[in-house]
């Protein structure tokens, strides 16, 4: 491992990277890389020292926030800078509210410091056997979603209360926004609206030609032909 200098997050002393323990305060020392750039810090650094992405502060209650919908250990609620969640002390499973879960996904500050904070935490992990689980607020199944329809990433929605993520699922969907998947899903979705606007339009070609036709081969007066092609129009106006 490259060794650099660094700062003590306790003291701000200069200390080398490959140190464990601060000489002038003796705080403990861990390094690890930032979520943004990779470049080394220490663990209970603020900000990183060479891109200044916010590494965020880590308060944890020991408070008990109801069972986890997966494994049905106990869950603590974690406040990470400005963002809060509740997260399985077990299974590294977290429980992210709709709005927290908006602003995750829309400030890469916030993602630099869940990305911190789940780097530390979260352990790779195998496959996880698929199946429902209820929301921790409401007791209800969850609904099972692709995330944006092209991550790969199947979630566990309620609508009402929050999402519900196994471990490694927030930081794959985190990647997958920082690579731009939003921007290609949203692209795909206006593709879709596209072709469907463009089927109906065929579809009402087609009924018009054959209203057309019809009117052209049978007795009826030209009037009621007329009505049968305004019939046919209001359906696709």
């Amino acid at each position: 491992m490259k060794i650099e200098a660094l700062n003590c997050p306790n003291c701000g002393a200069g200390v080398q990277s490959d140190r464990t323990q601060c000489q002038f305060c003796k705080t403990r020392l861990k390094t690890i890389g930032c979520p943004t750039c990779f470049g080394l810090m220490f663990s209970g650094t603020k900000f990183c020292g060479h891109c200044g992405a916010i590494a965020g502060p880590v308060t944890t209650k020991e408070t008990v926030c109801g069972n986890c919908p997966r494994c049905r250990r106990r869950m603590e609620r974690t406040l990470l800078g400005g963002t809060s969640f509740v997260a399985c002390v077990s299974c590294d499973g977290l429980w992210i509210d709709a709005a927290t879960f908006e602003n995750i996904c829309a400030d890469r500050e916030r993602q630099s410091a869940v990305l911190g904070f789940l780097a530390e935490r979260t352990e790779p992990s195998g496959s996880t056997k698929v199946s429902y689980v209820p929301c921790p607020t409401c007791g209800q199944l969850m609904n099972r979603s692709n995330f944006a329809r092209a991550s790969g990433v199947i979630v566990d929605i309620c609508k009402q209360h929050g999402v519900w993520f196994d471990a490694d699922e927030l930081p794959t969907i985190i990647e997958f926004i920082r690579k731009g998947g939003m921007e290609l899903a949203r692209q795909r979705e206006k593709n879709e609206l596209n072709d469907e606007r463009e089927q109906l339009r065929s579809e009402k070609r087609r009924l018009a030609t054959q209203a057309g036709e019809f009117a052209g081969e049978n007795r009826w007066s030209d009037e009621v032909g007329s009505d049968i092609r305004g019939f046919v129009r209001t359906l696709f106006g």
